[in-house]
């Protein structure tokens, strides 16, 4: 007989999915902190609908026998043109999950972002996985941010991605209406929402208190954590007074690749590759900061245009091979995704993820062979035609 994650597994047959499969799976409040956006969700839904104002174009009786996916970035080669998005709190909803990323890309040849905002401490998840990049909220005061910066060397990162567009906390109602919040506080409805989810109760929460004892935000400082229930934790990730000076700093110090993330602006990606960054991610945070906030994609050729020799690189709403090969005509050089990864965590640890990954890498392979083309350096703007709008009657 099939085990139940076997079976679950087996029934994930795109990355949406795995968001279905682990709706049933964890309570309410951490399925919400995942699945929603800021406010009315309007930048969040946005984020999908902006990949569907544009269709392809496809070439025929074209050998791509010879196609292969294989993207070089920040002078490593990898396997596909997408990684793992970095993601806070990724323990909360699947137990060891920065770990299991980190060790799924490894295996699967692609990068894993591991977020400051993360339970497990950075140097862990460092030797799970040697090549990942380390996604940071840093403090402007010049102390903390050389002793970070050492920190995070001494422990193998090579790439530093500094999150920008967290200056103060964005307004989670749902959240709040779902019952989570941060800090976490244990009321009678969040406690019930635990016990009527047995599974993830034991799996993940129990789990995470026997090996770690009370879960604690290990990477945004560079010594020091912070318990998920106390107070200090609300106020730590974002710095309004942090800007442009404070990243010209971060530049000077540090050895490795540099990239910014969090960006909408053309103006802001001139000013970051004059600053001297390798790269930046444009993107509107999943759609959980500013909820008017354009999609990455309605910004990303004017972005290219302005970055010059930097990567660019984009997040938010990415859940097809189609999406990422829209991305990449676009302008982008690399995409990332994020939730439907935690997701597969949630539902079966590493070896979920490995699936999602195997599922996104697969359709991009197919997309590329219906495209006719060999890989995702011939995916240029050519191949996108914008949506006709439909027609009344046909």
């Amino acid at each position: 007989m099939q085990h139940p994650r076997e079976r679950a597994l087996s029934s994930a047959l795109d990355l949406d999915d795995f968001a279905r499969l682990a709706r049933r799976k964890l309570p309410k409040a951490v399925y919400g902190y995942v699945a929603n956006g800021a406010e009315a969700m309007v930048a969040r839904d946005n984020n999908r609908a902006a990949f569907g104002h544009w269709r392809m174009v496809t070439r025929v009786l074209r050998d791509v026998s010879a196609r292969s996916q294989e993207t070089t970035l920040f002078g490593k080669r990898y396997a596909a043109p997408f990684g793992i998005a970095p993601m806070g709190a990724s323990a909360v909803v699947a137990y060891d999950a920065d770990n299991a990323m980190a060790r799924a890309a490894r295996e699967a040849g692609i990068p894993y972002a591991l977020s400051a905002n993360s339970i497990t401490p950075l140097e862990e998840v460092a030797k799970s996985n040697p090549d990942s990049w380390f996604a940071a909220y840093q403090s402007p005061d010049p102390s903390k941010i050389e002793r970070m910066l050492g920190r995070v060397e001494a422990a193998g990162f090579d790439v530093y991605m500094l999150t920008v567009d967290v200056p103060v906390g964005s307004n989670r109602v749902n959240d709040k209406r779902a019952g989570y919040s941060m800090p976490l506080r244990p009321t009678p409805r969040l406690t019930w929402d635990g016990l009527t989810h047995p599974g993830w109760l034991a799996g993940t929460f129990a789990r995470t208190f026997l090996a770690r004892g009370v879960p604690e935000i290990s990477n945004l400082e560079a010594k020091g954590r912070i318990g998920i229930f106390s107070r200090e934790v609300a106020v730590i990730a974002g710095h309004d007074d942090f800007g442009w000076r404070e990243a010209e700093l971060i530049r000077k110090l540090w050895r490795g690749k540099f990239v910014i993330k969090g960006l909408l602006s053309a103006e802001d990606a001139r000013i970051a590759r004059d600053l001297g960054a390798d790269g930046v991610v444009v993107s509107n945070h999943g759609g959980r900061q500013l909820d008017s906030a354009v999609s990455p994609l309605e910004v990303l050729p004017e972005i290219r245009r302005e970055a010059g020799d930097m990567a660019v690189l984009c997040d938010s709403g990415f859940r097809h091979g189609s999406d990422v090969l829209k991305a990449l005509a676009l302008g982008a050089d690399f995409v990332l995704v994020g939730r439907p990864f935690l997701f597969a965590a949630a539902v079966a640890g590493e070896a979920g993820v490995q699936r999602a990954i195997g599922i996104l890498s697969k359709e991009i392979d197919i997309d590329l062979a219906l495209l006719g083309v060999d890989g995702p350096g011939d995916v240029g703007p050519e191949v996108l035609r914008e949506a006709m709008a439909p027609r009344r009657g046909v």
